[in-house]
């Protein structure tokens, strides 16, 4: 099992009350990994994204995708080893330029999965 779809498990045990779909889409290069529902009735969608140092791999589809859907789009980053103390880290999608550029020194608009989830929930 790769690194994102253990991420992905994590997530959707995590967040009982979102209905989750995996998007496996080989037509639409850079659609985000994940399409989301929550309870209040509005859809998002997440890209999920594992690294073991400070910088993040997006394709320029990903980075397009993201650029041309600014709204209800997040990317949400598990940061491995050791010495990461924010492991679950969650940005914006209409701030994908800044995090190719800063990478995880980008400040994060949530940091470890129950502030993640409180956000998703609350996406509107």
């Amino acid at each position: 099992m790769g690194a994102e779809q253990k991420l992905y498990k994590k997530l959707k045990a995590f967040t009982p009350q979102i209905i989750w779909n995996r998007i496996e889409n080989l037509s639409l290069p850079g659609m985000p990994d994940l399409l989301g529902y929550n309870n209040s009735g509005r859809f998002f969608t997440v890209e999920l994204k594992v690294t073991k140092g400070r910088k993040i791999r997006f394709s320029p589809h990903q980075i397009a995708w993201h650029v041309q859907h600014p709204n209800n789009t997040y990317i949400l980053v598990q940061v491995l080893g050791p010495c990461s103390s924010n492991r679950f880290q969650m940005f914006r999608g209409s701030r994908i330029r800044e995090l190719v550029t800063s990478g995880l020194e980008l400040e994060a608009s949530c940091l470890g999965l129950e502030a993640c989830r409180l956000e998703l929930e609350a996406s509107a």
